[in-house]
């Protein structure tokens, strides 16, 4: 009989712990650092794919029999990646780049069985639409501190929702994790999300 592997989340996130928690799929948490170059000349939603991958070879190392799961995301607007703030001053440069206007928040996760060496990995693609934000909206925010360890400076999950007219896409991806996706790709690993409930 088929050994049931254990699933590794090579995430420090507690928002992409907490969605996966979702699942009712048993997992342990395994976090990798490494260092993200995201100046690779490729389009954005294949560079996501490759940052979650390194991430996702990396936490494999550790593991003999294990399906390991990863993802990285970012925002993309005019072109150009946002990750996540440094300084309250940036956070505030980029809420007011977005204010008003359209982005994309993209994430690649990939996961691999590190018995066998199977590898998927995918990139899911969520627009955001911003509603006009006023500077002294802009500084209150800032200011709760939800901002500094965002991708494009804001939450969704948050205080950041009431910036948000509408999106076009999977609202879960925005957090962190696109689990429709998760959950089909999962299968081809032969996990079932409804065998764990």
């Amino acid at each position: 009989m088929r050994k049931t592997r254990e699933i590794i989340l090579a995430s420090a996130s507690p928002r992409r712990r907490d969605l996966l928690r979702l699942t009712g799929l048993p997992f342990k948490v395994s976090p990798v650092h490494c260092e993200e170059n995201m100046d690779i000349n490729v389009s954005p939603r294949r560079l996501a794919r490759l940052l979650s991958e390194k991430k996702a070879r990396m936490a494999a190392r550790k593991f003999g029999e294990a399906i390991i799961i990863a993802a990285d995301t970012f925002i993309v607007y005019e072109h150009k990646i946002m990750g996540k703030p440094h300084t309250p001053a940036e956070a505030g440069r980029m809420l007011a780049a977005l204010s008003g206007n359209v982005h994309s928040v993209i994430t690649g996760f990939t996961i691999i069985d590190t018995l066998t060496g199977k590898k998927i990995s995918r990139s899911v693609e969520t627009k955001v639409y911003f509603d006009r934000m006023t500077v002294n909206e802009i500084n209150a925010y800032v200011s709760t501190g939800e901002p500094l360890d965002k991708a494009g400076a804001y939450a969704i999950q948050g205080l950041g929702s009431i910036f948000i007219r509408r999106i076009e896409g999977d609202y879960f991806n925005v957090i962190g994790l696109p689990l429709n996706a998760v959950k089909k790709c999962f299968a081809e690993f032969g996990i079932s999300i409804f065998k764990a409930i």
